[in-house]
């Protein structure tokens, strides 16, 4: 049986859930993407709060006139949800790809967010 992108997606999300959830000492980085822009944000699932959000749809970044749904701008997401997240004392976080590969926008906002300081 060959499954549509979509549910392959929401079956591989329903399968990370499961195992990640996020903490008050560890909270998860959740991302979510779509076609045009990435957002990014630190959850506390105990509490379910959201810490810190970034997206490309932010003031920062909004400035610039080039396209939002592209690596660069994955990059820039990550280096500013790291440093928010290090402005609110949060060092440690569980990573939650949300379904997608490891590949791409999501592989380099990780990236950019652990060499600002994250650790997951």
């Amino acid at each position: 049986m060959v499954l549509e992108t979509t549910e392959a997606k929401e079956r591989r999300h329903r399968r990370i859930r499961k195992k990640v959830v996020g903490t008050s000492a560890r909270p998860r980085l959740s991302v979510y993407r779509s076609l045009n822009h990435i957002y990014a944000q630190i959850i506390d699932d105990t509490k379910r709060r959201t810490i810190v959000a970034a997206s490309s749809l932010d003031s920062e970044l909004k400035e610039k006139k080039s396209h939002k749904g592209n690596i660069n701008t994955a990059k820039e997401i990550g280096m500013l949800l790291a440093k928010r997240a290090m402005e609110n004392g949060i060092k440690k976080v569980v990573f939650d790809r949300g379904g997608y590969l490891y590949h791409g926008r999501v592989k380099a906002l990780a990236d950019a967010a652990r060499e600002k300081g994250l650790e997951f």
